[in-house]
C-alpha cells in the first residue's frame, strides 16, 4: 500500500478521533461550510451519530449561527472551516465570543507546513490568526503514525478544560497533507492503546475542577444597611427571578437591562435620568450590585462612572475586567444564580436587620409610570407607524413562549427607552455591539430553543447579513423578523455634527428595500403602513401553524426617529415626573 493511501486515511482517523472525543466532552452540535480540505473532518462529523449537523455556505454566517446556538446551549459547539480565507471569515464571531464567553470550537482545516509561504493555492498562515479573541489556541501536527492517539485525545482534553474554566473560542487547526480521498486502511495495530476508551462513552481524560465555595463577606453585612440599587445585565430568566427576591428583600430599586429577560417596575430609567430631579433622588444611592454585565443605557452607565460609590460590588461568572470607568469595586467570579441564592438564604436566615433606608426610591416607581404615560402619549394614541411607536407597543405583540434576538445600534436604544418587556428568553450581541451576523445569531437561538422568535434588526444591519436569511429560511418553529428602515444608519442622528457629514459619512443611505430579499429566499413579506397593522402582522407571524418566516418592513423617513427622539427627551427633561 503506498503511504499515500494510508495518508488519506489516517487523516480521516484523526479527525473522526478528535470529533469523538469533543462529543465525549458534551459536544452536541457541528456547523460546517463546504471545502475540500476539511473533507477529513466533514466524513468524521457526518458519521457521528452523537453530533446535530448544521450546514451553511457563508463561513461568516456560519460562525455566527454557532454563535447564536451557543447562546442557549450550555456545551461549546463545534464549527469545522476549509482553509485559507474561509478561516479569516470566522474573525467577527470570535471577537463577540471572546467578550461574551459564549464557547466555541474552530476546527480549522490548513495545509500541511511545507505548503505555507510558497505560493501554495488556498494557503495562508493560519496559526494565531485570531490573536487574543480565542481562550486558547492548538495548531495540530499533521496526521502521522509517529505521534500515540492518546496524546491526540489528552491534547484535546487539555484545551477543553481550560475552555470550561474560561469560556470563549477555542482555536484548533488541523492541517492535512494530500491525498484527501481514498479507501480506509486498518489501524489496529495504531489503536490498541485506545482499546478501552473505544469500550466506553468517557473522554481519555477526565479534569475535575475544583469547587469555589460561596462564603457571606463581611462587608455585606454593613452594605445592605445602606442605601442601595441593583443593576442587572445579561442574565437567564432564573436568574431574573433570583436577583428580583434579592430586591425585595432589600428594597432596592432593580434597574433591568433589556437582556435581561424582563422588566422592573423601575422601567425606562434611560429616559427619567434625564430628569433633573429623578437623577438627583438616584443620586442618592451608596452602594451598588451589577449582576450581568454590558448594560446598554449609556445614560446609565455614565451615572455609575460618576456615582462616588461607598460599596460597589459585581457579580459575574467569568474573568476580566469589565468597569469602563476604573473605579474600584469588588469583583465577584462565580455564577449568578448560585451566587444570588447563596446571599438570600443568608438574608432569609439572618437577624431581620432595620434599616432606615429600605424603599428609598420607591418613588421612582411613580416616575417610571409616568414616563411610560409620556412615551404613549406621544406615540400610541394616532395610527403612526415609527419606530418609536413600534418600540413602545412591543410588549402587546410578543406571545407567551416567544424568544426574542435585539439587534444593534438604534433598535435595542429604542428597547431599553420605552419598551416594557414581560418575561421572557431575550438574546442579543453586546460583546463588541457589532451589525454584522445578526440574522445568523437569530437562526441560532431559533434553531436551539424551537418556540417561536422575534428578531429586531436595522436595516443596515440587514443589508449586512442578507446571506443569512437561507438559515431562517426553513424552521421548526415561527419566526419574525422586523426590520426597521430608516434608509441608513438612524443612530448617527443624534450625533452633533453637521447635517451634511452627518448624510455623508455617517447615516450612509441605501435607498433599498427588502420584498426582493424575502422573495429570493421564500420567506413571508409585508409592508404595514399603520401601526396597528404592524402590531397585527407581527402577532400573525408568531402565531403562524406554517412556521414560515415573515420579515415585517417598517419604513420609517430619514431622521425621523432623531426627531421624535429629541422633543422626547426635551419633554420628560423638563416634566414634574417626581
Amino acid at each position: 500500500m503506498s503511504w499515500k493511501a494510508q495518508q488519506a486515511s489516517l487523516n480521516r482517523l484523526w479527525a473522526a478521533l478528535i470529533i469523538e472525543e469533543l462529543t465525549r466532552c458534551g459536544v452536541k452540535h457541528l456547523c460546517l461550510a463546504p471545502g475540500s480540505r476539511s473533507t477529513p473532518l466533514a466524513i468524521a462529523a457526518s458519521k457521528n451519530s452523537n453530533l446535530s449537523l448544521h450546514t451553511h455556505f457563508d463561513e461568516r454566517g456560519l460562525g455566527f449561527f454557532a454563535l447564536g446556538l451557543a447562546k442557549v446551549e450550555s456545551n461549546a459547539v463545534a464549527v469545522v472551516v476549509t482553509s485559507g480565507t474561509a478561516v479569516a471569515n470566522l474573525l467577527p464571531c470570535v471577537v463577540e465570543s471572546g467578550l461574551t464567553k459564549e464557547k466555541l470550537i474552530l476546527l480549522t482545516s490548513d495545509r500541511p507546513v511545507d505548503q505555507i509561504d510558497c505560493g501554495a493555492n488556498q494557503a495562508i498562515n493560519q496559526t494565531g490568526i485570531f490573536s487574543s479573541h480565542v481562550t486558547t489556541s492548538f495548531n495540530l501536527p499533521s496526521p502521522t503514525l509517529t505521534i500515540s492517539p492518546c496524546w491526540l485525545l489528552s491534547a484535546i482534553d487539555k484545551l477543553m478544560s481550560e475552555q470550561s474554566a474560561q469560556g470563549g473560542s477555542l482555536h484548533i487547526n488541523c492541517p492535512y497533507p494530500e491525498p484527501l480521498y481514498g479507501d480506509d486502511v486498518d489501524f489496529a495495530n495504531y489503536l490498541v492503546p485506545l482499546l478501552h476508551w473505544q469500550h466506553s462513552h468517557q473522554p481519555f481524560v477526565s479534569i475535575i475542577e475544583p469547587q469555589q465555595t460561596i462564603a457571606i463577606a463581611d462587608d455585606w453585612h454593613q452594605m445592605i444597611k445602606t442605601r442601595g440599587v441593583i443593576v442587572a445585565g445579561k442574565l437567564t430568566s432564573a436568574e431574573l427571578t433570583a436577583v428580583r427576591v434579592l430586591a425585595k428583600s432589600l428594597q432596592w430599586p432593580l434597574l433591568l437591562d433589556p437582556q435581561a429577560c424582563g422588566s422592573s417596575e423601575w422601567a425606562h430609567y434611560d429616559l427619567w435620568l434625564q430628569n433633573q430631579a429623578c437623577c438627583t433622588k438616584l443620586e442618592q444611592a451608596q452602594s451598588l450590585l451589577q449582576v450581568g454585565a454590558r448594560v446598554v443605557s449609556k445614560r446609565l452607565g455614565q451615572f455609575i462612572e460618576k456615582q462616588p460609590w461607598l460599596n460597589h460590588w459585581m457579580v459575574t461568572p467569568h474573568s476580566g475586567l469589565l468597569v469602563a470607568s476604573h473605579q474600584p469595586h469588588h469583583r465577584i467570579n462565580h455564577n449568578i444564580l448560585d451566587w444570588l441564592n447563596s446571599y438570600q438564604l443568608w438574608l432569609d436566615s439572618a437577624v431581620k436587620f432595620e434599616c432606615s433606608s429600605m424603599g428609598w426610591a420607591d418613588e421612582l416607581i411613580e416616575s417610571s409610570d409616568q414616563v411610560k404615560a409620556l412615551c404613549v402619549c406621544s406615540t400610541l394614541y394616532s395610527e403612526k407607524l415609527s419606530e418609536l411607536s413600534f418600540a413602545t407597543s412591543l410588549e402587546s405583540v410578543i406571545a407567551e413562549n416567544t424568544t426574542l434576538f435585539i439587534g444593534n445600534s438604534l433598535i435595542i436604544r429604542l428597547v431599553d427607552m420605552v419598551s416594557c418587556l414581560p418575561d421572557l428568553a431575550v438574546y442579543s450581541n453586546r460583546g463588541a455591539s457589532g451589525i454584522d451576523g445578526l440574522i445568523a445569531t437569530a437562526a441560532g437561538i431559533q434553531c436551539a430553543n424551537k418556540q417561536p422568535l422575534l428578531c429586531l434588526i436595522g436595516d443596515t444591519s440587514l443589508l449586512y447579513d442578507l446571506n443569512s436569511l437561507p438559515l431562517l429560511a426553513k424552521n421548526d418553529s415561527p419566526t419574525v423578523i422586523v426590520v426597521t428602515n430608516n434608509d441608513g444608519g438612524a443612530i448617527f442622528d443624534l450625533l452633533p455634527v453637521s447635517e451634511q457629514q452627518k448624510e455623508s459619512l455617517y447615516r450612509m443611505p441605501h435607498g433599498f428595500e427588502f420584498s426582493h430579499a424575502a422573495a429570493m429566499f421564500g420567506i413571508d413579506y409585508c409592508q404595514p403602513e399603520t401601526l396597528s397593522a404592524a402590531i397585527n402582522a407581527v402577532r400573525d407571524g408568531l402565531s403562524s401553524t406554517s412556521n414560515q418566516t415573515r420579515l415585517v418592513e417598517i419604513k420609517t423617513s430619514p431622521g425621523q426617529a432623531g426627531i421624535e427622539l429629541k422633543t422626547l427627551f426635551s419633554v420628560i427633561q423638563h416634566a414634574s415626573i417626581l
